[in-house]
């Protein structure tokens, strides 16, 4: 009796990798997008108002690379592949409505990866938690930076 019991903790063990594994991989097309999205929008950003966080959009870009990577190494450490797939990004040519733009992907961003601790620590994988509990900070500064320069703060 005692192996059945363990065939099926390990069946559902097995079941809550593979839901953390998709989940972290639509996180990484998360990533993917917001890489994409600070590197076209710091470029383009216009007007006097706007430099600082121009500045600032350069730094995410190459933070949520660092994410990117982090997010990957995990996946592939749970056993599953990276995702190559990238959630559309988006565009305006209105400096504001980019900066609304990407706070919105990072409020979207920080709400999934408080989903994904959730699912690491229910599964014990607390690595993973702590990893995802740094990322989850430098998304926050994002979204700090991206309010400051809408005045929404």
């Amino acid at each position: 009796m005692s192996n059945s019991s363990g065939a099926d903790a390990e069946g559902a063990s097995t079941s809550s990798k593979n839901e953390i594994i998709k989940g972290l991989n639509e996180d990484l097309a998360r990533e993917y997008k917001a890489i994409i999205q600070y590197v076209v929008f710091s470029s383009t950003l216009k007007g006097a108002e706007y430099g600082d966080i121009a500045e600032q959009l350069k730094e995410h870009a190459s933070q949520e690379l660092a994410h990117a990577l982090e997010v990957a190494r995990q996946i592939d450490y749970l056993g599953g592949d990276p995702t190559v797939e990238v959630k559309n990004a988006e565009y305006s040519q209105d400096s504001k409505k980019m900066l609304e733009i990407d706070l919105r992907q990072e409020q979207e961003t920080i709400k999934n990866y408080r989903e994904r601790i959730r699912q690491a620590e229910s599964s014990g994988e607390y690595a993973l938690s702590e990893a995802l509990r740094d990322i989850i900070r430098q998304e926050q500064d994002h979204e700090i930076d991206l309010k400051d320069a809408l005045g929404l703060r």
